[in-house]
C-alpha cells in the first residue's frame, strides 16, 4: 500500500501539544480521533485511521507488483481449478453416462448434459450476488467462503447414487461456491495493478488454459482406473488449495463496510469497536446501466454466447462417434487449452496498448472466429482438420476471456467494476446453461 503523508498535529486529537506556528486554516476539518478520556479501543481505532489515511481520501494507487504477484498466482489457480474442471467436463460427461446410463439413450444424454451446463451456468448466474458480497465483505472473505462451499459440493457429488442429485451437489452447490471464489479473483487484481492489468489478466486467465490442457488426460486416466466417484474426490484437492489461496486476497480498496466506518483497507478491530455499521447504501448498483456503453456491452455479450459452451460439453462425445478408431482423443481439448492460453497472454498484452473502450473491437473479433469455428466442427471429417479448428477456436477464446475485466474497468471505473462484472456474468449464465441441452436435439446425429 502506498503510505499516506503524516497527519499534522492539529489533526491528531487534543492529546498532543500544538507546536508554535500559524493556526490551521479555518474550515480544515480535524481527523476524528479520541480525546484524553477515551479508552484503548479508541486509541487502536485512531492508529488504524492514521495508517490508512483520512476518511474520504482517494484509494491508493495500485503498487503494480509486490504482494500483488502472489495474489496474481492465487487468482491464476482459481481460474485454473474452476474453469479447468468445467472445460474438461466432456470427460466427466462420458464417465457419467457410463456410470448412470447409456450413451445411446437420448433421454439420458439430455439429462446428463444438464449437469455440466447447469454447473457452468450457475457459476455465472451467482456472480451478481457474489459481487454484492465482495463489495460488502471484501474479496478475501467472499473467496474463502466460496471455496469452502465448492469443496463441500464436490465432495458430496462423489456419494450420489443417481444422476438427479448431481443437479444439486455438482450443478448448484459446487458451482455456487466456485462463483463466490471466482468473482473476487477478477476484482482483486485491480487493487494491485493498473498499467499491467491487461497482461496480469492474461496470465491469470491462462490458468484455466493450463488446467484445460492437463485435466482431460488426468480425468480420463482416473475415471478409467478408479471410477467417477473417486475422481471427484481427487478433484477436491484442487478446491482445497483454492481455499488456502483465497487468503492471499489482502484488500487495498475499502469495501462497503469499511467506507461506512470511515477506514480503509479493513479495520481488523472493527468487530470490537463502538462504531455501529449502518445498512449498505446500495445492494445492487443498477445505476451502472445508465451508461449506454456498458448497457449495450452487458446485453450484447450474452446474446452471442448461446453456442459458446456447447463444444466443451459435447466435443468428446462427438469425437468418440466420428473418429471411433482414434487414440488420445482428448487432444482436441488440449489444443483448445494450449491456444487459449497463448491467446490470453497475447491479447491481454495487446489490450494494454489499445486505448479505452476500443478494446471491445478485439472482443467482437473473437466472437466472430469462435462462431465460425463452432460451425466448422461438425463438418470436419478428418481428425487433423478438427485439430486445426480447435486450435483457432482456442486462440480467440483466450482473447474473449482475457479482456473482459479490462473492458469493464474502462466502462465503469474501479469503484463499480465488481458489480459490473457480476451483472455481465449473471446475464451470461442463461445462454451458457440452456445451450448444451438444446444442442442435444438441434444437432444432427453423427454418421461415419
Amino acid at each position: 500500500m502506498v503510505p499516506f503523508p503524516e497527519e499534522p498535529a492539529a489533526a491528531r486529537g487534543t492529546s498532543e501539544a500544538q507546536p508554535p506556528g500559524p493556526a490551521p486554516a479555518v474550515g480544515a476539518a480535524p481527523l476524528p480521533g479520541p480525546g484524553p478520556s477515551d479508552g484503548p479501543e479508541a486509541s487502536v481505532e485512531k492508529v488504524e485511521v492514521e495508517l490508512t489515511g483520512p476518511a474520504g481520501a482517494e484509494p491508493p494507487q495500485p503498487p503494480e507488483g509486490g504482494w500483488g504477484w502472489l495474489v496474481m498466482f492465487a487468482a491464476m489457480w482459481c481460474n485454473g481449478s474452476v474453469f479447468g474442471i468445467q472445460n474438461a467436463c466432456g470427460v466427466l460427461f462420458v464417465a457419467m453416462l457410463k456410470t448412470f446410463g447409456s450413451k445411446d439413450d437420448d433421454k439420458m444424454v439430455f439429462k446428463t448434459a444438464w449437469v455440466s451446463s447447469l454447473s457452468m451456468g450457475m457459476i455465472f448466474f451467482c456472480c451478481p450476488i457474489a459481487s454484492v458480497f465482495t463489495d460488502m465483505f471484501g474479496c478475501r472473505k467472499t473467496a474463502v467462503v466460496g471455496a469452502a462451499v465448492g469443496f463441500i459440493g464436490l465432495m458430496s457429488s462423489s456419494f450420489v447414487s443417481s444422476i438427479e442429485p448431481l443437479y444439486l451437489t455438482y450443478g448448484v452447490l459446487f458451482a455456487c461456491g466456485c462463483s463466490f471464489a471466482y468473482q473476487p479473483s477478477l476484482v482483486i487484481l485491480g487493487h494491485y495493478f493498473k498499467k499491467r492489468l491487461g497482461l496480469v489478466n492474461g496470465i491469470v486467465t491462462a490458468g484455466s488454459s493450463i488446467f484445460t490442457i492437463l485435466l482431460p488426460f488426468l480425468l480420463r486416466v482416473l475415471t478409467d482406473s478408479v471410477g467417477l466417484f473417486h475422481t471427484l474426490r481427487g478433484l477436491c484437492i484442487f478446491t482445497f488449495v483454492l481455499f488456502l489461496a483465497s487468503f492471499t486476497y489482502r484488500p487495498l480498496v475499502p469495501n462497503a463496510r469499511d467506507k461506512e466506518s470511515g477506514t480503509k483497507g479493513g479495520n481488523r478491530f472493527s468487530l470490537f469497536s463502538r462504531r455501529k455499521f449502518g445498512p449498505p447504501q446500495k445492494v445492487f448498483n443498477f445505476a451502472i446501466f445508465k451508461g449506454t456503453a456498458y448497457a449495450v456491452w452487458a446485453v450484447g455479450i450474452p446474446l452471442a454466447l448461446f453456442g459458446y459452451f456447447v463444444p466443451y460439453v459435447h466435443l468428446m462425445k462427438h469425437v468418440n462417434e466420428r473418429f471411433q478408431d482414434g487414440k488420445n482423443k482428448e487432444v482436441v481439448l488440449m489444443c483448445i487449452g494450449i491456444t487459449s492460453g497463448v491467446g490470453r497472454l497475447l491479447f491481454g498484452r495487446i489490450a494494454d496498448y489499445v486505448p479505452g473502450v476500443k478494446k471491445v473491437y478485439l472482443q467482437v473479433l473473437s466472437f466472430l472466429f469462435i462462431g465460425l469455428m463452432s460451425m466448422m466442427i461438425p463438418l470436419c471429417r478428418v481428425f487433423g482438420a478438427l485439430i486445426a479448428v480447435c486450435l483457432i477456436m482456442g486462440l480467440f477464446d483466450g482473447c474473449f476471456i482475457s479482456i473482459m475485466a479490462p473492458i469493464a474497468f474502462e466502462l465503469v471505473g474501479p469503484q463499480d467494476v465488481s458489480q459490473a462484472i457480476g451483472f455481465l456474468l449473471g446475464f451470461m449464465s442463461i445462454p451458457m446453461t440452456v445451450g448444451p441441452p438444446i444442442a442435444v436435439f438441434s444437432l444432427p446425429r453423427v454418421t461415419s
